[in-house]
């Protein structure tokens, strides 16, 4: 083996393991959750945590279908087909309650990471903005902006392309916090509607008893 060759092949190397926690860290966890469980789900007195990946859940298929729904073919970006995803299931005593799901989007100045807590109707009851950056994060993290999104289902994006930012119905309604931070706005309203999608896949529609 030449020095040349052997040079290239250690770099390679490095690259390779360099790169592998990256796409590890894809996945949205929360870092607390012993803290952010019963703050999302005051109500709560345990959870389970769930872990699924589109590739485990039906593969190719389903990332199209997924992509479909969506609207724009966006999710490869930020979740490959074999990244893992944490769903935390909320109990209260013996009864579930609820989930607590989260994605990673693309904000204005880096990542955005977005949990929804929903009901078992689907209904978003909160969500909680993991990661984001930039001075205006505060605006997007106030309470009174979260509140805005209580009750919102995945049908309010029926009426609304959170790709375009065009559209009627209650998202229509919700006022940016930050109006020169359009970027991180629409980024976390494609969080929110992915967010949705995928607990629809994988959740809802196995409880509606749809393939």
């Amino acid at each position: 083996m030449s020095r040349v060759f052997l040079r290239v092949f250690l770099a390679l190397a490095a690259l390779a393991l360099w790169a592998t926690p990256s796409l590890a860290a894809v996945g949205c966890d929360l870092n607390n959750p012993e803290r952010d469980v019963p703050r999302l789900f005051p109500e709560s007195t345990s959870y389970q945590t769930v872990y699924f990946s589109i590739a485990t859940q039906g593969g190719a298929p389903v990332l199209k279908r997924i992509e479909n729904r969506l609207g724009a073919s966006y999710l490869p970006l930020y979740a490959p087909i074999d990244v893992p995803y944490t769903r935390y299931e909320i109990y209260r005593d013996k009864k579930k309650i609820g989930y607590i799901h989260g994605v990673n989007q693309k904000g204005q100045f880096g990542g955005i990471q977005l949990f929804i807590a929903q009901d078992l109707t689907g209904r978003v009851k909160t969500f909680y903005l993991q990661k984001i950056t930039g001075a205006s994060a505060s605006k997007f993290r106030a309470a009174k902006f979260a509140k805005k999104f209580e009750g919102i289902t995945l049908r309010d994006f029926d009426s609304y392309d959170p790709v375009r930012g065009k559209g009627t119905g209650k998202l229509a309604r919700i006022p940016n916090p930050s109006p020169e931070l359009e970027t991180d706005f629409y980024g976390i309203l494609r969080g929110l509607k992915k967010n949705l999608v995928l607990m629809d896949e994988f959740v809802f529609a196995a409880e509606r008893g749809k393939p």
